[in-house]
């Protein structure tokens, strides 16, 4: 069976986006593969991060995914900072990195632009995550367009290392979802949906309650025609609305053209909003029961202990290739 991995930043609350491009299919995917589901904690704190708030989100995060029915049975949930070996084989990537490739990675540029500083940690994340990838042998990394540099740096990082040092490292495929991979803000359609926009009406948490989506969705960017239609490059915002309402509701994109056919967008969005409600309910109904359980401790102790032996087999390998440590006599 092969293996995926992927890594979520505990940085606020997970968006209607996350969920639509990444964590649906995380669901369907730990059927046929043997998943790694990291909260990559330490990614996170390459920004500042408020202590408090970073604990909170790191908790709410792992509800949030046995929520959505991720299946601790099927796949291994945990901690990136609770298994010590994602650090150490980091450090040890860096060391095979080169700083003129760190300093092309275009988030790296796009984070550190207009700063008098940065964390230098916001310039080697990428040989961190090349680390959680590598350290699991995985075969394929379910990610976003805007991960696919980072994807791509590191497959080189492990050929380099399989070719100076020792040939362990599987490379892996980047895998991209056909639909719905980019859900894009509300209020920029031409921009990625995300959790750490400024505007709240951009996004749409999973957490969300029904009036404050209803609100967001009837806030949503449009166009002046009222014509409910796809087509993203002459109207991106209805295209992104017509996109949630497809994947949500298991409707295709003409069958929904064809409901509001002659219809304004008053009555696509209130039906829209029902949508979207209806479907985070009982992922929000099962959140709110596993924040107040000790069943989320212990499936994160499990999927530690679990990682930290999977994780300390590669790290050893990772170590004698390169020459660390004592051979004992």
């Amino acid at each position: 069976m092969k293996t995926i991995f992927s890594g979520i930043q505990p940085s606020g609350t997970l968006t209607l986006g996350n969920y639509i491009g990444a964590m649906k299919q995380f669901v369907e995917l730990q059927h046929d593969y043997h998943c790694y589901f990291c909260i990559v904690d330490q990614h996170a704190i390459t920004m500042p991060q408020d202590r408090l708030a970073l604990r909170k989100n790191i908790r709410s995060l792992a509800a949030l995914y046995l929520a959505v029915g991720i299946d601790p049975n099927k796949s291994t949930l945990f901690i990136q900072s609770e298994v010590p070996a994602h650090a150490q084989a980091g450090w040890m990537l860096q060391c095979v990195s080169y700083i003129g490739e760190l300093e092309r990675m275009t988030q790296y540029k796009d984070k550190s632009k207009g700063k008098e500083a940065v964390s230098s940690g916001l310039l080697t994340y990428p040989p961190l995550m090349a680390a959680d990838i590598l350290l699991y042998k995985t075969d394929l990394v379910p990610v976003g367009e805007d991960q696919k540099q980072h994807l791509e740096l590191t497959r080189d990082l492990a050929e380099r290392f399989n070719r100076k040092y020792n040939d362990i490292f599987t490379i892996p495929e980047v895998r991209i979802p056909k639909v719905g991979a980019r859900i894009m803000s509300l209020a920029e359609p031409n921009k990625k949906m995300s959790k750490s926009d400024e505007n709240q009406k951009a996004f749409i948490s999973l957490l969300d309650d029904p009036k404050q989506i209803e609100k967001k969705i009837k806030s949503a960017v449009t166009d002046s025609d009222g014509l409910v239609k796809f087509d993203k490059e002459n109207k991106p915002g209805v295209s992104n609305l017509l996109s949630i309402y497809s994947i949500l509701s298991h409707e295709s994109i003409e069958s929904i053209e064809a409901k509001y056919e002659g219809k304004g967008y008053g009555e696509f969005k209130a039906e829209l909003a029902q949508v979207v409600v209806q479907a985070l309910k009982p992922i929000q109904d099962k959140y709110h029961e596993l924040m107040e359980s000790e069943e989320l401790d212990r499936i994160l102790d499990n999927g530690a202990e679990k990682a930290n032996k999977d994780a300390l087999k590669m790290l050893k390998k990772m170590e004698n290739a390169m020459g660390l440590g004592r051979k004992k006599r």
